[in-house]
């Protein structure tokens, strides 16, 4: 079966085939961790969770590499974080650390709560600043960027293909990005790789002086680290298109000698709540965490599935009726039997660009095994299979685990750490890190 994709690059549909099938590799960009994630954010975990799990169906589960990054270097963050540390006599690096750590743990629960499977990698900003630093540099030496007043920038005329992904004119850009005006900067367009940072906010040395990277240079280092110059698949919301997504294209391919920054582009589209956008201002505005209070992870995973991905979502409580609804029948069904195998007609649509409305509508077709093979692919365990899942995983399994973590953070190697306690979550174990040491609890 031949799973066609849609690439906003090439704005068509496109037979996807893999750069290597033994290491299919992914990158979506992840959540900013200075407060807790609303619903909107909900929407780019779920769908790519859907097509993680697809790829692993088509070409094995050890042989797909899901890189979703965690932004903890931000001005927001920063703005907070100095707010927070007030008159503490404690690095500002610290404080944040505090925050984002914190927001991390939280967003990490309530997308596990929503069915997604951890990625593979989940690689947080700040412990790649020295390969920020080392691919900024490369962008200056090779005339594709420039110093000025303590700020790094690239250089947009530089890239003769500049908007090729948005499809803008230059003047859209100009006017969609509410450019920064500054007399250091060659041309509107240039955005900032480098910014210096005083005394009072978080920043590293480098060779441009004390001083902080700029937001989309970060995307372009660690997919660059951890997925190689070109990779097969670059996801995330379509806000992030222009200019998180251009300027990632420009400064990457800029270092990589002209080489593609990724084969396909996905990019997933807005949401609304009850009909209007979602914003503090009208009231609506919701995060995870607050959901999942009155509704089941499973509900709002089900009730964002119901739009095709590429399409505007509206969020109404009558569709989340619907979604429980439909779940409760379903695990009805599926209960007394064993998971079997995804039936073909369920596989062709999640095939198809991820046409999940389609494959909800085989789902209402299909019964016993294959039904229940078509839940566990979608990310819909029935409930007793989630209770044996969790009670699966023993107490001495865990410790050995935290242990191995707490190697891992003693060595400084916080990729490990990460990871594990990514892969303890994912099976529905949370840990907590305190002065006393690190305990564990199950998610309920």
């Amino acid at each position: 079966m031949t799973l066609r994709l849609h690439n906003t690059l090439t704005r068509q549909k496109e037979d996807f085939s893999p750069i290597d099938p033994l290491n299919v590799r992914m990158y979506v960009c992840g959540p900013t961790v200075y407060d807790f994630a609303h619903i909107g954010n909900a929407r780019p975990a779920i769908v790519f969770d859907v097509l993680f799990r697809l790829l692993r169906h088509l070409y094995g589960a050890d042989r797909v590499t899901y890189v979703r990054n965690v932004t903890d270097i931000d001005d927001k963050i920063n703005a907070r974080a100095k707010e927070k540390r007030g008159q503490r006599n404690i690095p500002v690096l610290d404080v944040l650390k505090e925050i984002t750590e914190e927001t991390q743990r939280v967003y990490l629960e309530d997308v596990t709560a929503l069915g997604t499977l951890a990625p593979t990698h989940a690689p947080r900003a700040t412990r790649y600043v020295p390969q920020m630093i080392a691919m900024i540099g490369e962008l200056v030496a090779n005339g594709h960027a420039y110093e000025a007043e303590g700020h790094v920038l690239f250089d947009v005329s530089s890239k003769a293909d500049y908007g090729k992904l948005s499809r803008r004119s230059l003047d859209d850009m100009i006017a969609g990005a509410r450019v920064e005006v500054a007399p250091y900067k060659k041309g509107p367009m240039d955005f900032v790789l480098w910014k210096p940072s005083d005394a009072e906010s978080p920043g590293w040395d480098s060779p441009w002086g004390f001083g902080r990277p700029g937001w989309h240079i970060e995307c372009s280092a660690m997919s660059g680290d951890l997925l190689g110059e070109t990779f097969d698949i670059h996801g995330g919301g379509i806000d992030l298109i222009f200019p998180h997504h251009e300027n990632e294209i420009a400064q990457s391919e800029s270092v990589h000698h002209g080489h593609p920054l990724a084969k396909i582009w996905m990019h997933n589209g807005f949401l609304q709540v009850e009909g209007e956008k979602m914003s503090k201002s009208l009231g609506n505005f919701v995060t995870i965490h607050e959901l999942l209070k009155d509704w089941p992870g499973d509900v709002l995973r089900l009730n964002m599935l119901r739009t095709h991905y590429r399409q505007p979502m509206d969020w109404t409580v009558q569709g989340m009726k619907e979604s429980w609804n439909a779940l409760e029948r379903w695990y009805a069904l599926a209960e007394p039997h064993d998971a079997g195998k995804p039936g073909p007609a369920f596989l062709a649509a999640l095939s198809d660009d991820l046409n999940t409305p389609q494959a909800i509508a085989e789902l209402h077709k299909a019964s016993g095994e294959e039904l229940a093979g078509n839940l566990r692919l979608f990310g819909f365990l029935p409930a007793r299979e989630r209770i044996a899942a969790k009670a699966a995983l023993q107490e001495s399994e865990i410790l050995a685990a935290i242990e191995g973590r707490n190697a891992a953070r003693k060595a400084r190697n916080f990729r490990e750490a990460d990871r594990i306690r990514d892969e303890l979550l994912a099976k529905g174990i949370v840990l907590k890190d305190s002065a006393s040491g690190t305990t564990w609890d199950v998610k309920r």
